[in-house]
């Protein structure tokens, strides 16, 4: 990223800018260490994921990270309502790429338990993620992606429901999405975290890499806005965000 403009870390909100070669391993250490902490605080740690290609390859860095794997649980920022070994589902991804090495000790809280079809619907669905994600604990380190168009998990600017998904009101820590015109390589209903169940983890991080998000980054910089639901994110003062910038 040579772009012109560059944000600064205000608030709750670190701004980390590294180069794109380091942006993984740096970012691998983080996490690590917050993990660690939290194991020798609570006996345990959270650490809740993003799916999508964009985390693979902190999740290759991350698993090698030499910590006690084995009192770390795993939880899903998002998940498609496919059963877990579908080739779309965000927890196959996560058990290929990251419970792999010294990760495969890791413990993963699926959200869509099936195996196999027919699923329940996907409100249902959301119901049941929502008692798994708060037997599982507070997330310690919640790593988030966004997309160009603003999304974050699977809050997209689009979704019929978004303001109850928005709303810190809310109590439920997870919803269902079901979008009228869903992306051409997921065209799936999907289950994702609440803002109020985002906003409860510890520690928030968020890497990006591209010129087109950065384009995106400096509109939701400005308010919090539902055309960029990663705003809310951004604009919020509760929960320390850690914005990762490769340039």
């Amino acid at each position: 990223m040579t772009q012109a403009w560059l944000p600064e870390s205000r608030d709750m909100l670190t701004v980390h800018t590294v180069s794109q070669a380091e942006l993984n391993l740096r970012l691998a250490q983080d996490i690590a260490q917050r993990l660690a902490a939290a194991i020798q605080a609570r006996g345990y740690a959270v650490l809740s994921v993003s799916g999508g290609k964009s985390p693979v390859a902190l999740f290759a860095a991350l698993r090698v990270m030499d910590i006690d794997w084995s009192h770390v649980r795993v939880t899903l920022v998002d998940e498609r309502c496919v059963p877990r070994t579908h080739p779309d589902s965000n927890a196959l991804l996560v058990q290929t790429h990251l419970l792999q090495d010294l990760a495969a000790k890791a413990q993963l809280v699926f959200m869509v338990a099936s195996m196999t079809e027919p699923l329940s619907s996907p409100s249902v669905q959301a119901k049941v993620a929502d008692i798994a994600l708060s037997e599982a604990g507070t997330a310690d380190v919640l790593v988030l992606g966004m997309g160009a168009d603003g999304h974050t998990a699977s809050l997209f600017p689009d979704a019929p429901n978004l303001a109850d998904a928005l709303d810190l009101r809310n109590t439920h820590s997870c919803v269902a999405i079901e979008l009228e015109n869903p992306p051409t390589n997921a065209p799936y209903a999907r289950i994702t975290q609440t803002l109020s169940q985002i906003l409860s983890s510890r520690h928030i991080v968020l890497p990006l890499s591209g010129a087109d998000k950065l384009n995106t980054l400096q509109q939701a910089w400005r308010q919090a806005d539902p055309a960029w639901p990663i705003s809310f994110v951004l604009q919020q003062t509760q929960t320390p965000v850690a914005l990762w910038l490769a340039n």
